[in-house]
């Protein structure tokens, strides 16, 4: 006969000292209040990393993080400091620049014959203490970009660039500009000893001094033969048909100056008599009677061309020994005191510097716009970038409210039925004492 199988059995014994289905539920229950309480805390703080202890690792990031968001809004209140300072120098130039064009339309209506320079020079006079005006208040917060007090350009704090060695901040450099009246002006002095004028200026002549007609249909070439400090040129035209008020011809002349400064060459001293010369034609003359021509090979050559129906005559003269009038280079608009259009030649003068001061204006304006434009480039970059940065940190430690809300629920039930267990459990060794019974 086959052995018969033994069969084991698991008893489970009765204990009022242990009650192993207890322990099972308060255990559970424990867990379930954990899970309960960290899902209330996500809920009531926003966050599923509130602290170091719920995720060190991404704890730090985020608060590394959070430093350089901190750190950013300063950067952009930085940015928005510098953004007004540069503003405010830019429009102060560019309203500079609007006045010195009006000052160069006076300069140019001086050149007429039959003006009276005494009150355009009043005018002059009184846009030249209006630019001053403007200088003086053109600052933001105290800081004056434009009154020449100081050579050193303004950083402006532009970011935080984070990399494996460190931080370290950059800046937006911003260069002053001069644009000051305060610099000495003097007026330039013709030299008082005579030179031989073919050794500086020719205008053909076969000798010094030497009046030459040009015809009308004909043109006269005036060459800059060399130049040194303290020469003088001097242009002189006559028989010069004047526009004259009512109409009918009348005749003018008109001397044109130049004392070359240091630093000067054939072609400074050609452009700035050219444009005296043609200046003083345009506005005297009708149009198309006289025009002055460069000489396109030769920059230190132009030309008078003659086309009024008379003769012109071209005179040519040189000195040695003058005292050059201030330059705008490197002094800002200090040269703008020295212009006086109540004289003949003063008129003629002042053409040259006011196109150089004019450009030294336009440099200023052009130099603070491009700097204002970077600045709110990077203005606008900073702004972008916090928000990407809250927007990292908030992907890091952020609670899914959803998640929290459907596990929030889960819970309390869970924790319902773990307390229901645990409750049943408890009662079950009351059930002993009906064995003694």
């Amino acid at each position: 006969m086959p052995a018969k199988r033994a069969h084991s059995k698991e008893y489970t014994m009765s204990s009022i000292l242990t009650n192993n289905g207890a322990m099972v539920a308060l255990q559970t229950l424990k867990s379930v209040n954990k899970g309960l309480g960290q899902t209330q805390n996500e809920i009531s703080t926003g966050k599923s990393v509130a602290s170091a202890k719920d995720n060190s690792a991404i704890w730090a990031i985020s608060k590394q993080m959070d430093s350089d968001v901190k750190g950013f809004k300063a950067i952009s209140e930085s940015l928005s400091l510098g953004q007004s300072t540069v503003t405010v120098a830019r429009n102060a130039a560019e309203t500079i620049t609007d006045l010195l064009t009006n000052i160069k339309g006076k300069i140019v209506a001086a050149q007429e014959a039959n003006v009276d320079r005494g009150k355009i020079q009043t005018d002059i006079a009184a846009l030249t203490k209006q630019i001053e005006s403007v200088v003086g208040a053109a600052q933001f917060n105290g800081l004056n970009l434009l009154d020449g007090t100081s050579t050193e350009a303004v950083d402006v704090l532009s970011s935080l660039d984070r990399n494996a060695s460190g931080v370290k901040a950059s800046s937006i450099s911003v260069e002053r500009q001069n644009l000051s009246l305060d610099a000495t002006a003097t007026t330039a002095t013709f030299g008082p000893t005579a030179a031989n004028d073919a050794s500086l200026i020719q205008n053909g002549a076969a000798a010094d001094d030497s009046v030459v007609a040009v015809a009308s249909g004909a043109g006269q070439e005036i060459s800059i033969e060399s130049v040194q400090s303290g020469a003088s040129y001097r242009i002189v035209l006559g028989d010069v048909q004047l526009k004259a008020d009512g109409g009918g011809t009348a005749v003018g002349a008109r001397t044109f100056e130049y004392v070359a400064n240091t630093g000067d060459s054939a072609e400074t001293v050609s452009r700035n008599l050219r444009s005296q010369v043609s200046a003083y034609l345009g506005a005297s003359t009708d149009n198309g009677d006289y025009t002055v021509v460069s000489n396109g090979t030769d920059p230190s050559k132009f030309t008078i061309n003659n086309a009024s129906g008379v003769a012109l005559n071209v005179n040519v003269e040189a000195a040695t020994g003058g005292t050059p009038g201030t330059s705008a280079t490197g002094n800002g608009l200090g040269a703008l005191k020295a212009i006086d259009v109540s004289s003949e030649v003063g008129a003629g003068n002042a053409l040259a510097a006011i196109d150089d001061l004019i450009e030294t204006a336009i440099d200023a304006a052009a130099s603070f716009g491009s700097a204002q434009g970077r600045i709110e480039t990077q203005s606008d970059f900073v702004s972008k970038l916090s928000d990407s940065l809250k927007s990292g940190i908030g992907a890091l430690v952020d609670a899914d409210m959803e998640e929290a809300s459907a596990r929030l629920q889960a819970l309390q039930v869970q924790q319902q039925l773990a307390t229901q267990s645990l409750s049943i459990a408890n009662q079950a060794p009351q059930s002993i004492l009906s064995l003694f019974r």
